[in-house]
């Protein structure tokens, strides 16, 4: 249950509102408790140079996230507020404001991931030494850490059960949003020496990317024209979120990871449409489980990833013996570059490569594809995304590499490893995503163009295709791969019941 901070008179004086990866004032859920909790409310955001320092300077996520600002600003600013925008280490930054600002409680929204907890508690030990209360809630999922546990009151470690308790659990009272603006007029306007417009991309370090030229709308207003448009089509999600050529995604992910929109309004209206038979938003509402579901794991058992690096959770299958050296640093390059000679895996590689965004079976083939067909390692895989896609969870990413590599929990089994022609003959039937991202393929029929390698020379020649000039030969047999997978996951395996 949401947690009730305050009695009908006010408990804080004056409260610090931290936003961080909920970058929106409706159905808020620190921020409502603030504004319940406080008579005056100042909200901050930081550029953490914790996260920041360490990346390129060009990514697309924080111009995501600046964009965003700007909105959110100017909605607390409607709302007689504003915010606050620093550029330093939050760890030092939010207990000196608290400070400066003699405020007597902070509050924030929940993130369990590993470097988000540590800065937590460090926040957490300088603030109480300062004697300064500091308030966290859940925010980002309808169910967190404990509670969804199974009878013998352990976590769940396999998503079917785990869904099924989340169904028999969820109800309007957990769908409930917070009505921040009932309670907004508690917030304050920054003090005049802290007033100032959100910094630029280039004032804090970084330079534009092509986000504008993707149109990849920010900000509350463009989750909700996302939105908008995906409630049209909600009802053939599950024909259509296969298909990469086809409009089937809600392509909401990098809202639901900034917090630009509400977990709970997205699950409120899957979850009544699947009440009426609606096949698309069960299957939809299924998706958003998946990621409470790894949520709930890295949680639970944070050795899938500590320390900055993942290790598998069933143990067994961190003793594979992956391929190194030179020659798999010259597969993984051909595998980031989009150069394998399988076109609906470079087709992908290059899709998330220019627009940080890649569809969700699209991942799972060049997942299977990097761990089963070139032999590498499953965490090189999920190093790239972490660093490309626009809506990287940590969870989720790490999640949905173990199940791909067949290491993790609630795995595909490692005998069924996807076939990238196959896939591509099934989910691009017409060549229409190959075509978009290889146009050098473009003169192919449909009959070879998911493996150009099959095309006679007549064929090759009228296309103008030379296979390892304008388009690689394949870099890998995929039948041999198999079978070298097949009998490296099974010697994994046969050690593993010999202890």
């Amino acid at each position: 249950m949401p947690p009730i901070l305050l009695a009908v008179d006010k408990t804080y004086p004056k409260g610090l509102m931290w936003f961080r990866r909920d970058l929106r004032v409706d159905d808020n859920a620190a921020l409502y408790q603030a504004l319940r909790a406080c008579r005056q409310v100042v909200c901050v955001f930081v550029f953490d140079r914790a996260i920041l320092d360490p990346l390129p300077r060009v990514d697309r996520r924080v111009e995501f996230i600046r964009d965003s600002l700007l909105e959110l600003d100017a909605e607390l600013q409607a709302l007689s507020g504003g915010l606050i925008v620093r550029h330093a280490a939050a760890v030092d930054e939010i207990p000196a404001l608290a400070h400066e600002l003699d405020v007597q409680a902070v509050f924030a929204n929940r993130d369990d991931e590993p470097d988000a907890l540590a800065r937590d508690a460090q926040v957490l030990g300088a603030l109480a030494n300062a004697g300064v209360s500091f308030h966290t809630f859940k925010d980002s999922t309808v169910f967190d850490r404990d509670e969804l546990l199974n009878k013998t009151g352990q976590p769940y470690t396999v998503f079917t059960p785990y869904k099924r308790a989340w169904l028999a659990k969820v109800d309007s009272f957990f769908l409930k949003s917070y009505p921040v603006r009932a309670h907004a007029d508690a917030l304050a306007p920054p003090p005049e020496a802290y007033r100032g417009a959100v910094p630029t991309l280039e004032e804090i370090g970084f330079q534009k990317s092509n986000l504008s030229e993707l149109e990849i709308p920010t900000g509350t207003s463009g989750a909700a024209a996302l939105f908008e448009d995906f409630f049209q089509r909600i009802d053939r999600y599950d024909a259509a979120r296969n298909f990469p050529a086809v409009r089937g995604p809600s392509y909401l992910g990098v809202h639901l990871r900034f917090g630009t929109v509400s977990v709970r309004q997205l699950a409120e209206v899957a979850h009544q449409l699947s009440l009426q038979g609606d096949a698309g938003a069960a299957t939809w509402l299924s998706e958003l489980i998946w990621r409470e579901f790894y949520f709930q794991i890295l949680a639970h058992f944070p050795h899938v990833h500590s320390g900055g690096e993942s290790k598998s959770f069933r143990p067994e299958y961190d003793k594979i013996q992956w391929h190194h050296g030179k020659h798999a640093d010259q597969l993984f390059e051909a595998w980031c570059q989009g150069r394998t000679g399988y076109p609906l895996v470079d087709a992908a590689m290059l899709q998330i490569n220019q627009s940080g965004y890649m569809h969700n079976r699209l991942r799972m083939v060049v997942a299977s594809f990097l761990c089963k067909d070139l032999g590498l390692d499953w965490r090189r895989g999920e190093r790239y995304f972490a660093l490309h896609l626009n809506d990287f969870e940590l969870a989720s990413n790490n999640g949905g590499w173990q199940w791909a590599s067949s290491s993790g929990c609630d795995a595909q089994p490692y005998f069924r490893i996807f076939n990238p022609v196959t896939q591509s003959e099934r989910f691009d039937p017409e060549g229409k995503f190959i075509r978009r991202y290889l146009p050098q393929l473009a003169g192919l029929s449909n009959a070879v163009i998911h493996a150009p390698w099959t095309a006679s020379p007549v064929e090759l020649e009228a296309a103008g295709i030379k296979l390892g000039e304008n388009y690689p030969k394949p870099v890998v047999d995929h039948a041999e791969a198999r079978e070298k997978t097949l009998q490296r996951y099974g010697v994994a395996r046969a050690k593993a019941l010999q202890k």
